[in-house]
């Protein structure tokens, strides 16, 4: 049995689907992690991690905008907004997504479906760096 830990920085440069399921891959590859459970966990308030399907990029478009439409960028709405028009918004977004998701590791394989990714949900509108923490268990 081990652990192993890995920062993985991405920047952004808005708010969007960013895909790292490459990355998660390498990774893993890199390790050579055959069987166990790897958690990713986001360090910030105002943005998330999904998964979600990665062949229609229409999909992500909706979901921007349904996201949109649940928190509307509208100052008047909220009483948080020290950073500006998308600040609450982006709170609200990230608390009703995920901030850590965990994932099977099977013979050396991540175990997602078809078509689906593992993304960075950015909720602001500005550029960001994001960590996402790598931790892995297993042998």
């Amino acid at each position: 049995m081990i652990q192993k830990f890995h920062n993985l920085i991405l920047q952004t440069d808005g708010q969007k689907l960013y895909d790292f399921t490459n990355k998660t891959i390498e990774w893993i590859k890199k390790n050579n992690f055959k069987n166990g459970i790897i958690n990713l966990s986001i360090q910030h308030t105002s943005a998330s991690l999904i998964i979600q399907e990665n062949a229609d990029p229409d999909v992500q478009l909706d979901l921007l905008n349904f996201f949109d439409k649940i928190a509307p960028m509208k100052n008047n709405l909220y009483i948080h907004n020290a950073e500006g028009k998308d600040d609450m918004p982006a709170h609200i977004k990230s608390a009703i997504t995920n901030n850590q998701i965990s994932l099977s590791i099977k013979d050396q394989k991540l175990l997602l479906g078809t078509w689906q990714g593992i993304y960075l949900f950015e909720h602001r509108l500005n550029p960001q760096s994001r960590t996402i923490i790598h931790h892995f268990i297993g042998d």
